[in-house]
């Protein structure tokens, strides 16, 4: 006869050496079914062309070196980069790209569209120039009245749109608002050394006439820049509040049996 089992048994001892099991916690997205996004990944791809091709065109207009050093060119080449990176993200279901990185885009197309239409299209403000790509009194006519409305509105209403929707809310962050101002910094100094370097009475010294040293000085140029400065703030803060505050427009319907299980996902990258 065997003897009874006991209801009770102690607990062992640790073995030396071995240690504890942690408990595991599984992040959602490895046990969600990878999502394709094609429409988003569309139209972000049609964005990027269109900035892309305006840029272009730009170039072979006019001298490359003075075109590349407008604030527009450069937050649409950089629209277009990350259109282009976000939209293939989107078609092969890979993860978002960073906030950090999309919010400081949408920034800087949101800047160049409001300074355009606000200071240099704008009849009422001292600072209306019609064309302040080819540095001309009259307005932009033939290929750069295209470009201009393309650099200038299409591709800032285009990243607004992308933003609100087809982009999730709540991923920007407050404490990216102030780095979000380290590139028009980075160009103001640009301006300031640009003007330097060129001789006095070079046409389009400087490139926007709220900047222009040679003929508001330094004083009160420096008082224009802060005071835009203080609007791209106010700017950033305001992208950052809506994002938390606006409704969902992505919302991923996952079937039961992707609730459970792993799945493999693509590299990101």
């Amino acid at each position: 006869m065997t003897a009874p089992i006991p209801r009770d048994i102690p607990d062992l001892p640790a073995i030396p050496g071995i240690p504890a099991l942690l408990p595991s916690h599984v992040p959602a997205t490895a046990v969600r079914a990878p999502v394709r996004r094609p429409l988003a990944a569309i139209f972000r791809l049609l964005v990027a062309l269109a900035a892309a091709a305006a840029v272009a065109v730009e170039l072979t207009l006019g001298s490359p070196l003075r075109t590349l050093s407008h604030f527009a060119i450069q937050s649409n080449i950089l629209l277009a980069l990350v259109f282009a990176l976000a939209a293939r993200r989107a078609w092969t279901a890979r993860r978002p790209l960073p906030s950090a990185l999309t919010g400081a885009t949408l920034l800087y197309a949101m800047v160049t569209g409001l300074v355009y239409h606000l200071l240099l299209a704008n009849e009422a403000s001292p600072f209306a120039v019609p064309s302040v790509l080819t540095a001309e009194a009259a307005g932009p006519t033939g290929w750069h009245a295209i470009t201009n409305q393309i650099l200038h509105t299409a591709t800032p209403a285009a990243a607004l749109l992308d933003w609100m929707l087809l982009t999730p809310p709540g991923r920007l962050r407050l404490r990216r608002a102030a780095t979000w101002l380290l590139y028009p910094l980075a160009y103001l100094a640009f301006t300031f050394i640009r003007g330097e370097l060129l001789l006095p009475g070079t046409p389009a010294r400087y490139l926007y006439p709220f900047l222009d040293v040679g003929q508001h000085g330094y004083k009160s140029v420096l008082g224009n820049a802060l005071l835009i400065g203080l609007a791209i703030y106010a700017l950033a803060i305001a992208l950052v509040a809506l994002d938390h505050a606006r409704p969902n427009p992505v919302r991923h319907h996952v079937h039961h049996r992707a609730k459970t299980g792993f799945r493999l996902q693509p590299p990101v990258g």
